[in-house]
């Protein structure tokens, strides 16, 4: 499996609106997508880590590669305050 981690700082007043767009993102279901999980930190509520996840590094490039995968991100950065720090790599291990 592949995927990505990003670290998200959401606007204040838009983490539900941003969860919003994630479960409508996600209901998509593109092909080689396997999970996408949301985490709000207890430190600061308006930061976030999105965990993405597909069956390979192959779909997950196609995934990023597909028309619409772009204003999908342009509507989300609606919702932050700065471009989303990420970190893309392969799932070594997995419970």
């Amino acid at each position: 499996m592949y995927g990505t981690i990003a670290k998200l700082k959401v606007k204040p007043g838009k983490v539900e609106a941003l969860k919003s767009h994630m479960a409508s993102v996600t209901s998509r279901r593109e092909p080689g997508f396997v999970s996408v999980n949301l985490y709000q930190m207890d430190a600061d509520p308006n930061e976030l880590y999105l965990a993405v996840l597909f069956e390979n590094k192959e779909t997950y490039v196609a995934n990023a590669n597909r028309p619409g995968t772009n204003a999908d991100f342009e509507k989300m950065m609606q919702l932050l305050v700065a471009e989303p720090e990420w970190h893309d790599g392969k799932v070594v291990h997995s419970h």
